[in-house]
């Protein structure tokens, strides 16, 4: 195990501005993030994540094994929020089921990171595609997460016909700029995209950091509510993940023999996002709780995929 990417991780500043807006929240500071100004981070994090996606996918050439990878990827995306909703949905109420779901069914992009370095130790390399699947994989649990809470909120049952709920969820501002920027960077030649960089990718650690800030003090106001909860979310948060990132480990065999790519699908299915899902519920679905599913997806999922998730997942790859 690698205890020096776990400490350089661990130390990541997004991540420790994170615990700074947890303590901020405890001590009960007056540091916070003006609302639009919140706001207007989501939606630029959204945004950059699907244009970097579209980008690294117009650079791929296109062959069968990468269309039955990003076929692969969405099909990850979409069942593991149909099935973990119906879990969570056992012990919490609709709305955060829902946020949840679509958590654990899109990514962690710095969990993607860090496993690019774990590949890197093991002298294994990053196929390009593999980034667009990450972008793409981050609409379709966050499109899931808002049906199924519109099909099993009762009080909006009977004011939003079902058949208008996919219309809904495709529609929604943020699932329509994650995969709006992916066309246009997908679209854009590498000249054009240059012109944007120093926004689309420059900034974007900064703004996460921010981002990450307000999460934490959003976080540590309503951390009670997660030790409020029980056992029930710590252990889902510990071994879901665990579970999502064995099954797809084994399964990635059915379309790709690459060592790399099988890690990268077991990761990302692993993961759960602390960035793009939180800025969709944010501005779609108040209701959900922050204080559960971020303490789960950032404090619980992610140290447990860095630490042991990623050996094992390795480990799996190599035996099957």
């Amino acid at each position: 195990m690698n205890f020096n990417l776990l400490t350089e991780n661990l130390t990541n500043p997004a991540l420790l501005f994170f615990v700074l807006g947890i303590i901020a929240a405890y001590l009960k500071s007056d540091l916070e993030i003006p609302q639009n100004s919140s706001k207007f981070i989501s939606l630029y994090l959204l945004f950059a994540i699907g244009f970097k996606g579209g980008q690294e996918l117009s650079h791929e050439a296109f062959t069968s094994e990468i269309a039955l990878s990003i076929l692969f990827g969405i099909v990850i995306s979409l069942s593991i929020p149909l099935y973990t909703f119906f879990i969570l949905k056992r012990k919490l109420n609709v709305f955060d089921s829902g946020a949840i779901a679509a958590a654990y069914g899109s990514v962690s992009a710095v969990t993607f990171v860090t496993a690019v370095s774990y590949l890197e130790a093991q002298n294994l390399v990053l196929h390009g595609h593999m980034v667009a699947i990450m972008a793409l994989m981050e609409s379709p649990a966050i499109i899931i997460g808002l049906v199924l809470i519109t099909l099993f909120n009762k009080k909006e049952s009977n004011t939003v016909k079902k058949r208008m709920v996919l219309k809904h969820s495709l529609t929604n501002g943020s699932v329509l700029l994650i995969l709006g920027s992916l066309l246009i960077g997908y679209m854009a030649n590498a000249h054009q995209a240059e012109g944007i960089k120093p926004f689309t990718n420059d900034l974007f650690k900064g703004f996460l950091a921010i981002f990450l800030l307000d999460m934490g003090i959003t976080s540590g106001k309503k951390l009670k509510s997660f030790f409020s909860f029980g056992w029930f979310p710590f252990l889902f948060a510990l071994v879901i993940p665990l579970v999502n990132g064995g099954i797809f480990a084994i399964a990635s065999s059915l379309v790709t023999d690459d060592v790399a790519n099988r890690f990268i699908f077991a990761i990302l299915a692993a993961s759960a996002s602390y960035i793009a899902v939180p800025a969709a519920m944010k501005i779609t679905v108040p209701k959900a709780n922050p204080g559960l599913f971020l303490p789960m997806a950032l404090a619980i999922t992610f140290p447990i995929n860095i630490t042991i998730g990623m050996p094992i997942y390795f480990l799996i790859i190599q035996s099957f």
